[in-house]
């Protein structure tokens, strides 16, 4: 019982907390004179991607690296099967393809480069270094077109205003920032341990642990963020978060992780899981930048398609995919 308490309140502190950062940090840029289109760029992509960040790192620490690339890739793969599903599905979602091109294509690159550098079971100093040089080129490309005044270009200062409860005082700002960080390193260090228990109870691996229960969890800050901005007819402020954070998840978090303690890759996200996630991106950029809306139905087919990938790690079919 005490393993799934730990779980639950870590879960339920690292989504409260990423909320405390991204505020005090978004307050705090603005209180120090930094321009609307950085703190989007940097901040809040930076904030909202904290969670994974924190979890993923604390779990390679732990000894558990395998939750920690296991994260990585969930992450990703729900923020684009589950959230923007079912985001979709709650109400349809319509953004511009010219938005959006040029995130989802770097989506595209960043999860190509990630699955090629892992296909040698291992993600180093040296694969870390590409991630983020990977990095510092997307964030100086977004920056340089945005200052042209691309159209869509606005994405990443839309994204800010998103942000609601900013403070305007600097000791609040600094103080929810504070306290946030504090929350986000408690949570993942209860996250971790309770999922790293379940794992043991359940029988099944980190790997599968990180997938899943981990993955979801560090994911539900994009989750509420994506709903509200489709709830608002934001659509390109939910595409372009869901975008946004799986770019980090791959470049910043599987980047700055591996540089600071070199993780080996699980041989079933090997086998199944880093190209589902590399699947997964092929099939939704064509909807994305020719279509440039998500109906109901279609969120419905990519909330569906979460859960058949979902039972793909559990059972028959885990051992079927997995190829054990």
């Amino acid at each position: 019982m005490l393993i799934f308490i730990e779980a639950a309140v870590g879960l339920a502190l690292l989504l409260f907390a990423a909320d405390y950062v991204v505020r005090g940090a978004v307050g705090l840029a603005r209180r120090l004179g930094v321009s609307t289109l950085i703190i989007g760029l940097t901040v809040v992509a930076f904030g909202t991607s904290a969670p994974e960040f924190v979890t993923t790192l604390t779990a390679a620490l732990r000894g558990t690296p395998d939750m920690a690339i296991g994260n990585i890739v969930g992450s990703n793969i729900a923020n684009l099967l589950l959230i923007l599903g079912a985001a979709a599905a709650f109400r349809p979602i319509v953004c511009s393809p010219r938005a959006i091109k040029r995130d989802g294509l770097m989506m595209l690159g960043a999860t190509m480069l990630f699955t090629l550098l892992v296909l040698d079971g291992w993600l180093g100093y040296v694969e870390g270094t590409l991630l983020m040089i990977g990095l510092g080129a997307y964030l100086a490309l977004s920056y340089l077109q945005e200052r042209r005044a691309v159209e869509g270009g606005t994405l990443h200062e839309q994204e800010v205003e998103e942000v609601t409860g900013v403070p305007r005082r600097l000791d609040v700002a600094i103080g929810l920032l504070l306290g946030g960080l504090l929350g986000l390193v408690l949570g993942a260090k209860l996250l971790v341990a309770g999922a790293a228990g379940i794992a043991q109870l359940a029988g099944v691996s980190d790997a599968v642990i990180g997938l899943t229960l981990v993955a979801l969890g560090t994911s539900l800050p994009e989750f509420a963020t994506v709903t509200i901005a489709a709830w608002r007819n934001h659509g390109d402020v939910a595409v372009g978060n869901v975008l946004g954070s799986n770019i980090f998840n791959l470049l910043a978090i599987g980047g700055g992780v591996s540089l600071i303690t070199p993780l080996p890759v699980a041989r079933e996200i090997l086998v199944f899981d880093a190209w589902a996630m590399l699947a997964v991106t092929v099939l939704l950029l064509p909807l994305m930048i020719t279509g440039g809306r998500l109906s109901r139905v279609e969120g419905w087919v990519l909330a569906a398609l979460y859960l058949l990938y979902m039972a793909c790690q559990f059972g028959p079919l885990a051992r079927l995919v997995h190829g054990f």
